[in-house]
């Protein structure tokens, strides 16, 4: 079953956060799991950011939160955070693609 990890967060360093993240795409290349994942920024909320992360199973992202690269990062996430972040765990239920139109 598709997992979905949502990711909420406020920062006012953006653009460290953005270099944090290439520096875990390459440090887990060949390991980590994550499918997709979009990065957004809330237009609402100038510090506000959400990522959404896919991965093939729960199980998959769990490995993935092991890597010791994924632990790393996300220690140095939290402190360019101005709160905690938050997470939010989701088995994908049912998913569509619509067309456009």
């Amino acid at each position: 079953m598709t997992f979905i990890q949502v990711i909420e967060y406020d920062t006012k360093r953006p653009a460290e956060m953005e270099l944090l993240y290439d520096e875990f795409l390459r440090a887990t290349e060949g390991k980590r799991t994550l499918t997709h994942e979009f990065h957004t920024h809330d237009r609402e909320r100038t510090d506000h950011y959400v990522d959404i992360v896919e991965f093939p199973s729960y199980e998959a992202a769990m490995r993935n939160n092991d890597l010791a690269e994924t632990q790393e990062v996300a220690a140095r996430m939290r402190e360019l955070c101005t709160g905690e972040p938050r997470f939010l765990n989701l088995d994908v239920m049912d998913a569509q693609t619509y067309p456009r139109g």
